[in-house]
């Protein structure tokens, strides 16, 4: 807030009571003051929030809750990353898409000097400040942080203690003195992920319990809403595992400060997050990764009483616009599915990491894929139900034969198959046992039609509540390889795909080591290793796992297809020439 100084002569009682109203009105306009509530609240001016008084409430009004990510958080410039500025417009946009409050990153480290006193660019601190109130000016409550600094240069603690601390400290005097009137929809987050360079497992302890505790005291001091201002406080590089919670919750028990909150981020198994070590499904590995992780998240804090934000969660690899989905999408809405009901169940307050290319697109304001962010929104009240895929694949090479999948209703009751607006017939187009969900072969003949490769029907299976899973029936043929030449900067495969889509790919030399430029695995990382190019027919080897190859030693890549089908092929790196062969299957 700006210095506002008073009059220098004393008036009436009634002519400092106008005044006063005057001025709370005007700085309402700006969305950057709060009046006093009854019943211990705090009262936006200008808007409908009302922040209750217990931590716990607080946090759990904030659900659901979003990330300006890439944006003021981007290195150097706010519009560096390939997104827009920030409108007041887009945080309209947010609230009535249904979130309730944002995180707004911000990396400090270019708008402030890098030697004592460390002070902050005026244009940009006012940027900041901008950005924040035309969030609360749309009845959002707003989590600010200190974001990259976290890896440009508080990582050197371990080397360059001193130093770093007063540059740390010196940002949180700063930030705490420019925001210290807002209103308790802010929320002040002292650092995000932080990891430590050359360190001890017992120094990261230290230099975490150091860096949230120096927060809490520099930020209490400052006085004004800061004395009860929701803190945010983090585990080592936002991780959920147990001993870096308990480190937190020790940091946080000894601060006695009943306006105190976890932070921790969520991003799934990471074998299935980014699609390496064969994580192609949404499957065991991951559903109990996900259950385990939001019940140590509910026992180690919401149990004991301390609110829990999962300040970031989403798939580090999906959606992504800009490269070949690297998960397939029905896997995907069961992760983000499964994901809310657990919040919901634990009391944790999730926050989508959006990085401007995954949901919202910020020069239309609309959502890049509407489907996906119904699921998104879904899961924040309910459940839905899912099967065992989306897909059902009808070869086209064979005679067509009844095909099965397998329901997981998640709690709801199964309601019949739809083709469109027509009710297929159970006992004649399908059959249900148990939980198994059987296609005939009659239904499947006339919904595949003229049997192009490809999506023939797409089918929805309707549950008592929460949105319908779609099942696509497709026709396809084993996809076909063939021989290649290239070099190690550029190869590809030509492929016949024939309706099919690839999952993943195995590589290994003859004697069964792993081929590739990720040793500990035969099944490469989807994009990073290979990538499929649908529209052109090919594969593409990439330059990374090229050069990783053993000089003039054949590898054998098997490619996995979501059919089932399975395409073996070996590729020999000799130089900087290559060289690949499709293998004829006996």
């Amino acid at each position: 807030m700006k210095d506002i100084r008073q009059p220098a002569h004393h008036r009436s009682r009634r002519r400092m009571a106008g005044l006063l109203m005057a001025l709370l009105v005007i700085l309402g306009m700006a969305g950057s003051t709060a009046l006093a509530a009854p019943g211990g609240t705090a009262q936006q001016t200008g808007s409908t929030v009302r922040v209750p008084h217990r931590a716990t409430d607080a946090v759990a009004a904030m659900q659901p809750s979003w990330n300006l990510g890439n944006t003021l958080d981007a290195i150097p410039d706010e519009t560096s990353w390939g997104n827009p500025k920030a409108t007041r417009e887009l945080f309209r946009t947010i609230r009535a898409q249904g979130f309730r409050s944002v995180r707004i990153p911000v990396t400090w480290n270019d708008h402030h000097s890098a030697t004592a006193p460390y002070t902050f660019d005026a244009a940009y601190m006012s940027r900041v400040r901008q950005v924040v109130d035309w969030a609360q000016a749309e009845n959002l409550y707003v989590v600010l942080n200190v974001h990259h600094d976290s890896w440009q240069w508080i990582s050197k603690i371990a080397t360059n203690h001193d130093n770093v601390v007063a540059r740390f400290n010196a940002l949180w005097t700063q930030i705490s003195a420019a925001f210290r009137d807002e209103p308790r929809t802010l929320l002040l987050e002292g650092v995000n992920e932080p990891t430590f360079d050359d360190a001890t497992a017992a120094q990261k302890t230290q230099f975490m319990d150091e860096l949230n505790t120096s927060f809490h005291r520099i930020v209490r001091a400052s006085g004004g809403g800061n004395k009860d201002r929701l803190l945010v406080l983090t585990t080592q590089v936002g991780t959920p595992s147990q001993g870096l919670m308990d480190d937190l919750y020790t940091t946080i028990s000894g601060l006695r400060d009943r306006n105190l909150v976890a932070t921790v981020h969520y991003y799934s198994w990471y074998p299935f997050s980014v699609n390496i070590a064969g994580g192609t499904r949404y499957g065991d590995d991951a559903r109990n990764d996900a259950y385990d992780a939001f019940a140590r998240m509910h026992n180690t804090f919401v149990a004991k009483g301390i609110p829990v934000y999962l300040g970031e969660y989403g798939l580090l690899a999906y959606p992504d616009d800009n490269h070949p989905s690297r998960i397939e999408r029905g896997e995907a809405l069961k992760y983000y599915e499964h994901v809310g009901h657990l919040a919901r169940v634990a009391g944790v307050t999730t926050a989508l990491w959006d990085p401007g290319f995954a949901y919202l697109n910020r020069e239309t304001l609309k959502s890049r894929d509407p489907a996906l962010f119904a699921w998104i929104k879904s899961s924040w009240t309910t459940r839905s139900g899912t099967a065992s895929f989306d897909k059902v694949f009808v070869a086209k090479s064979s005679r067509i034969t009844a095909q099965s999948l397998t329901l997981d209703p998640n709690g709801t009751k199964f309601r019949g198959l739809w083709h469109g607006d027509t009710k297929l017939a159970e006992g004649r187009d399908y059959t249900v046992f148990e939980d198994r969900l059987t296609l005939t072969a009659a239904a499947l003949t006339r919904l595949t039609g003229d049997r192009d490769h490809g999506v023939n029907a797409t089918l929805q299976a309707r549950f008592s509540k929460g949105l319908p899973w779609q099942i696509d029936v497709v026709t396809y043929d084993t996809p076909v390889l063939s021989d290649a030449t290239g070099t190690a900067a550029k190869f590809t495969l030509p492929t016949k795909y024939q309706g099919d889509d690839l999952a993943t790919m195995h590589a290994t030399y003859a004697d069964g080591t792993n081929a590739g430029q990720t040793g500990w695995t035969p099944y490469q990382e989807f994009n990073a290793a290979f990538s499929p190019d649908y529209r052109n027919g090919t594969i593409i080897l990439t330059p990374e796992f090229l050069k990783a190859l053993r000089d003039g030693e054949p590898a054998t890549l098997t490619f996995h297809f979501h059919s089932g089908a399975k395409v073996k092929y070996k590729v020999t790196k000799s130089g900087d020439s290559v060289t690949g062969t499709a293998v004829k299957e006996s």
